[in-house]
């Protein structure tokens, strides 16, 4: 017996069907709305901001000098005047903390950018290439490794002499390994996709397989890395100023002025509590924003 045709219909809204629920998304505003749910990650970012404020505009509405000595407000403690006190040449700590976070944030930026720029053309390379050259260059990579960070900064340091312009030679030399290998990893994985075996179909030569295909798609991981640098490179600069081989008077720094307020802490405690504050401060703030970065770029982090 046949059914007649009539006697069908289709379930629901054929229509509605095949209509989009929501609009698709990027990669950055996925990976933004992700950010926005981590609530310790705003946080540092709010926190981060604020400091950020306060080291760029903060010196223009302070009517005290960071580096000039006022003999006459010796070690007084924090006032309405002076929020942080004075430091043992009457200098206002308050002022001379808004000039030491721009120190750090320009170490920790900086250092950054020429990491990024080192080990992104050297892991590239060596993960596009492969063979004997990217045996060669990993072998330097692992030489370069063996050897204690901390080491390499005291030498260099010693070697080049204390100031801001070798703190970035410094840093910029030791930092950009971790950044090499992961580039590199990033590249291995990526360089058999089927995108890049079309792009060289094509006739794409290698700078702009990697520029345009393998570097945009290896993002995620480059920022994570780069955004969890950031701390390292301060405290590390914050180390070397607090045992005098940072930044030099006049410039202060949030580690030089750990470094005076440490022979002061049985009678003025302060003079260490707020620089160390901030430092600590920077730390999390940019510890909380990395590992909120790298739960949005990388759901698998994710618990």
């Amino acid at each position: 017996m046949s059914i007649p045709v009539e006697s069908f219909s289709p379930l629901g809204n054929s229509l509605k069907a095949e209509a989009i629920n929501r609009p698709s998304t990027t990669l950055w505003q996925d990976a933004w709305r992700r950010f926005r749910k981590n609530p310790l990650a705003m946080g540092g970012l709010a926190v981060l901001a604020l400091i950020i404020l306060f080291a760029l505009f903060g010196p223009f509405f302070s009517q005290f000098d960071y580096k000039t000595n006022n003999l006459m407000a010796t070690n007084q403690y924090p006032t309405w005047i002076h929020p942080f006190g004075t430091d043992e040449l009457g200098r206002d700590i308050l002022t001379r903390a808004m000039y030491g976070a721009r120190i750090s944030l320009l170490i920790g930026f900086g250092s950054v950018a020429i990491n990024l720029t080192i080990g992104i053309f050297y892991g590239g390379i060596s993960g596009y290439k492969g063979g004997w050259l990217d045996n060669l260059m990993q072998r330097i990579i692992d030489i370069i490794f063996s050897i204690p960070d901390l080491l390499y900064v005291i030498l260099l340091m010693v070697t080049f002499g204390a100031g801001l312009r070798n703190i970035f030679i410094v840093l910029g030399f030791i930092n950009w390994v971790p950044m090499a290998r992961i580039v590199r990893g990033q590249i291995l994985s990526l360089r058999e996709q089927e995108f890049v075996l079309a792009a060289r179909t094509l006739g794409a030569d290698t700078r702009r397989i990697l520029i345009k295909h393998l570097l945009p798609n290896s993002i995620g991981q480059i920022i994570i890395v780069a955004a969890l640098q950031i701390p390292a490179a301060i405290f590390m600069e914050a180390f070397l100023s607090f045992i005098g081989l940072g930044v030099q008077a006049p410039m202060v720094s949030l580690g030089s002025m750990a470094s005076d307020g440490r022979m002061n802490i049985p009678s003025y405690p302060y003079s260490l509590i707020f620089p160390a504050a901030m430092i600590a401060l920077l730390m999390l703030a940019f510890n909380f924003v990395g590992d909120g970065l790298r739960d949005a770029f990388d759901p698998k982090m994710r618990k």
